[in-house]
């Protein structure tokens, strides 16, 4: 099967990318947007995700790895929500600013700079291998 790119969004205050690599790997639980809940369920076990430190950050931070698929998310007390298991591979070599992302002229149409408040967004392999490569990351 081939691999999908996404991108999730998260304040650093409530979950940083450091808690992720302290922790290995965590449920990523919380998501109440219909969109992003529907990204959660297309992700795929292997899929790579880049972590996004939102709020005054506003940079991608990390390379991690979906471990596990959807799953009912064990955090909504009602509705139809899903969860699935993110794995910390690496973090970005540099960190990527928003401003720097909004100023490279092949990623005018990423879903972060379009549709800049969803929390987990899938990307393109172009997208995604662009993003990396200003980060000055390897997979």
């Amino acid at each position: 099967m081939a691999t999908n790119y996404w991108l999730v969004k998260q304040e650093p205050t409530g979950y940083a990318w450091a808690d992720l690599v302290r922790e290995g790997q965590t449920a990523w639980t919380g998501v109440r947007n219909l969109q992003a809940r529907n990204h959660l369920r297309a992700m795929r076990r292997g899929d790579l995700v880049l972590f996004y430190h939102s709020g005054e950050a506003k940079e991608v931070v990390g390379l991690a790895r979906v471990s596990r698929e959807a799953y009912p998310d064990p955090t909504a007390a009602e509705g139809d929500w899903s969860a699935v298991d993110l794995g910390a591979v690496k973090p970005v070599a540099k960190p990527l600013s928003l401003a720097a992302i909004k100023a490279d002229p092949g990623l005018h149409d990423l879903p972060l700079v379009r549709q800049s408040r969803l929390s987990v967004m899938p990307l393109t392999a172009a997208h995604f291998e662009r993003l990396l490569a200003l980060g000055a990351t390897r997979r």
